[in-house]
Order: C-alpha cells, then sequence, then structure tokens
C-alpha cells in the first residue's frame, strides 16, 4: 500500500481519535498554529507539513504516557503516515524519551516551541484578560526566571532548541505568541479582549 499524502483534515482526525482530554487538543492547536507560523516565516514550501507535524506531535500522548513518542511510530505506521512525518513527531521528545535527534529545521523549531506554548499559556492565563491577544513577550520573560512557575515546563530544551536554531530565545517567544495569536479563541486564550 502507498503512503498516503497526509492533510490537514485526516491529522485532525487522527488526533481526536487518540485524544479526548480537551486541553491535550488544545495544545496540540497551539503548536500547530506556531508551526504554521515559523514555516510562513521561513518562507517554507511545505507549510501544510509543519502545521501537520505540529498538531500531530503529542498524538500518543494521552493513552501511552509512558511510551511517548515510541508508540506514535506504531500509530502512524499503521495508518499509513511517511516516514518524515514520523521522525519529526518523535524526534521532539528527543533527549526526554527518545534518542531520535531533530534534524530537518522542521524539526528544531518543533522540539523548540512545543515546551514554550506551555509557558506562553500559564503566562497569559495568569494575566487579569487571561489573554494572549495583549501579552508581550516581556511577561514570558519574567515567568521564565520564576522556576516555580509552570514547573513542569522544561526550560533546558528551550534553550536547547534556540541554540540548535541559532535563534534568540526572546524572538523564539515574541514568534511563538505571534503563532498563538492566531488561533487564541480555538486555544481558550482570546481571554475578556
Amino acid at each position: 500500500m502507498d503512503k498516503m499524502i497526509p492533510n490537514r483534515e485526516q491529522a485532525f482526525e487522527l488526533l481526536k481519535k487518540y485524544n479526548k482530554n480537551e486541553s491535550l487538543i488544545r495544545h496540540a492547536l497551539s503548536v500547530e498554529a506556531v508551526m504554521l507560523h515559523f514555516a510562513e516565516l521561513f518562507n517554507e514550501e511545505d507549510k501544510e507539513k509543519w502545521r501537520i507535524v505540529g498538531l500531530l506531535h503529542d498524538l500518543d500522548y494521552e493513552q501511552y504516557p509512558e511510551q511517548h513518542c515510541i508508540k506514535v511510530r506504531e500509530i502512524m505506521t499503521e495508518h499509513n503516515w511517511p516516514e518524515d512525518y514520523i521522525h519529526a513527531v518523535v524526534s521532539h521528545g528527543w533527549g526526554l524519551c527518545v534518542d531520535v535527534e531533530p534534524i530537518e529545521k522542521m524539526e528544531k523549531v518543533l522540539y523548540t516551541i512545543d515546551e514554550l506554548t506551555g509557558l506562553i499559556t500559564a503566562t497569559a492565563l495568569m494575566r487579569p484578560s487571561k489573554s494572549i491577544l495583549d501579552m508581550e513577550a516581556k511577561s514570558v520573560k519574567k515567568k521564565w526566571k520564576d522556576k516555580g512557575f509552570a514547573a513542569g515546563v522544561n526550560r533546558e530544551v528551550i534553550e536547547q532548541g534556540a541554540k540548535m536554531l541559532e535563534l534568540e530565545i526572546g524572538f523564539i517567544i515574541e514568534e511563538t505568541i505571534k503563532g498563538m495569536r492566531k488561533v487564541a479563541e480555538e486555544i481558550g486564550l482570546k481571554g475578556e479582549m
């Protein structure tokens, strides 16, 4: 059977098949939006691929948290997904749960922004407006220094990703916020604006 050429609709169906948790779906939509934003920023040809990889990156997390980034290979292979999509999804767990290193620019962006979207979400929810629309990067940078805030966010991964991409963390934070703003309503961060 030939490998399929995935589209966003198929990706979203697959995500919903394995994920029922609202916050995990919102996280997937956040990462998807940010991946699309970076693809546009870097003038990448295959923007659809970037967004689909972002959407599916935690496909196995809800049902198989102990096998995160491992079980996903099996699931995507069963559904005839191309190897480059599978590798991209698996590689975001590099050094955490797998030894598959992010090599392509797309993979490095995913590795970097996955944790960051969590920190940005937590920061936005602490604001009086509960919105990402009026939030600036400096708010996130302030929270970054407070290790007790969003303690589950692995800041080292974000730093390592920024080094891989040879980009300033401030720039990455700013662009990640811009990407998430595009889907503020869908991810529950439109707030009181």
